[in-house]
Formats: structure tokens, C-alpha cells, sequence
């Protein structure tokens, strides 16, 4: 009899201890890691979970603190995955990259902390969120000439509707310091994240020793995210002078691998003086989150 109420206690100790070890376990999981809470009313919010009970969740955001949730006002809560948070705690977009066609960009802004890059065939395209309507970026060739550094500023996001401002600003770099370029642009850009038109117009110039010049610029581009995988873009570059136009046109598919990845395969073809030239090999673009 002895020996069966130590077995019973030894069994009870053990399975509290396990029990004790698991609830602590919960804890520091649940504050530790990032959740996402989607109300009945679409508001978002993202942090970690301080408690919650039958009838609310207590909530740690970075913005507004501690919040209280009301569980009947909860429409999804999930937690989130390392690729789908900014390095800064922030909700990572699923259309991160949709700010660029292919050559062009438009009036929606990349978010704070949303950086990319862009791998092209000819060299790298890297894109930094600096605040949440401010981004810069730089892109060059694998001969790190010429170097071009780039400037939007978004500055109305209003009923599918947006307007932005930026630069392009380069040097010949090491193969030509003597020689820049600049081009500032401003776009138009209705519609959604993933599904927009835009309309950019500028103004490019060229000088170095010895000769200079410039030309109106403009583009015409749209994008149509047809399903969560596969968006549809089309890019156009149009080059004025003279009163004569040449065009490079760009219609490409993105496909998706989740918030962090896309590639992008397009077919481009120049038309100038009534003719349409088709390039002999395809654009290719691989996008990564940073």
C-alpha cells in the first residue's frame, strides 16, 4: 500500500511539474512572438499577445501600446511568420513590390522598413522604405557604371487615387565621371495596390564635356494582380523629340512565392518611325524582400 501512494505521488508531482513547465512555455511563446488581429471592421493590428480571456486580448502594439480587443469584435487571429514582418516589427505588405512595372515606378509608396531588391540581368536595383510616403533607392550595372540613385516622394494616397514626385540622378561612375544624367518625374496613378494605372511624365537630360541635351519623357504603365500568385504588368518607356516619338514597350507576368519573392519574365519591343522591333531575348527579374 506504502508503495503504491508513493507511485502516486511521484506520478502527481511529475505530471504537475510537466504541467507548470508547459504553461510557462505558453506564456513566453505567446508574448515572444507576433501575431496579426483582423476586427469585423477590417482594422488591423500586429504585436504580441500580453493575455486574454473569454472575453477580450490584450494586445502589445508598436504604435499604440497595450490595447484591449474585444473577442466578438475579432473577425481572424493568427500568428505570424518570420517573412511576413518587417525588420522593424512591422506588417510585412503582400504586394511589397508592387511600386515598380518594370522600368517605371508610380505614385504608391513603399512602406517604412519594406526594402527590396531587384535582380536584373544587366545588375542590381535596390529600393529602401524610408518613412511610410518617402523612399530612395540605387541601381547600377555588374560593371558598376553607370550608377543611378533615385527619389519618391508620395504626396496624396486618397480613393484609389495617388500622386508622387521623384528624381533620377547618375554618373558615368568610374567609366565616365565627366558625364550625369538627371530626370525628374512626377506620376498619377489610379486604382488598387496590385490593380492601377499609372501615367509618369518628365524630363530627361544628359550632360558632360561637350555635349548636352534633354527630352520629354513620359510612360504609360499598369499592373492587374489576377490571383495570389500571378500579376500581369505592362511597362512602356516613351522618348519625345523633334516632334518624333520612339517607345519601348514592356508587357511581363510576375509570379509570386509569397510576401518576400516574385519573378518577373517580360518581352520588350522598341517602335519607332512606324515600326515595331522586338528584342531578340527576354527581361528578366528577380525580386527579393530585404
Amino acid at each position: 500500500m506504502k508503495s503504491s501512494k508513493l507511485w502516486v505521488a511521484f506520478l502527481s508531482l511529475f505530471l504537475f511539474a510537466g504541467l507548470a513547465t508547459q504553461i510557462q512555455a505558453q506564456t513566453e511563446t505567446e508574448t515572444t512572438k507576433t501575431y496579426l488581429i483582423i476586427k469585423n471592421d477590417g482594422s488591423r493590428y500586429v504585436g504580441q499577445i500580453i493575455s486574454q480571456d473569454a472575453r477580450e486580448v490584450i494586445l502589445l502594439t508598436k504604435e499604440l501600446g497595450e490595447i484591449a480587443i474585444p473577442k466578438h469584435e475579432i473577425k481572424e487571429m493568427r500568428e505570424l511568420t518570420s517573412e511576413e514582418i518587417t525588420d522593424d516589427g512591422r506588417l510585412r505588405r503582400e504586394n511589397t513590390f508592387a511600386t515598380r512595372y518594370y522600368i517605371s515606378t508610380n505614385a504608391n509608396p513603399i512602406s517604412k522598413g519594406e526594402n527590396y531588391i531587384i535582380w536584373n540581368l544587366y545588375g542590381p536595383d535596390i529600393q529602401f522604405g524610408i518613412s511610410d510616403d518617402f523612399g530612395v533607392g540605387l541601381m547600377t550595372t555588374w560593371f558598376g557604371s553607370p550608377i543611378v540613385g533615385s527619389a519618391k516622394y508620395s504626396l496624396l494616397k486618397k480613393n484609389n487615387a495617388g500622386v508622387a514626385l521623384g528624381t533620377l540622378l547618375g554618373t558615368g561612375s568610374w567609366a565616365s565621371p565627366e558625364y550625369g544624367i538627371a530626370l525628374p518625374f512626377g506620376s498619377v496613378t489610379l486604382g488598387e495596390m496590385d490593380k492601377n494605372i499609372s501615367l509618369s511624365v518628365g524630363y530627361g537630360a544628359v550632360f558632360g564635356p561637350g555635349s548636352s541635351g534633354g527630352s520629354a519623357l513620359f510612360s504609360l504603365a499598369g499592373m492587374n494582380r489576377i490571383s495570389d500568385r500571378v500579376s500581369l504588368v505592362f511597362d512602356s518607356f516613351v522618348v519625345m523629340e523633334n516632334n518624333e516619338a520612339a517607345a519601348l514597350i514592356i508587357p511581363a507576368v510576375r509570379l509570386h512565392s509569397g510576401p518576400q519573392k516574385a519573378f518577373q519574365l517580360g518581352f520588350a519591343g522598341v517602335a519607332a518611325e512606324g515600326e515595331l522591333l522586338p528584342f531578340p531575348f527576354p527581361f528578366l527579374q528577380w525580386y527579393r524582400a530585404l
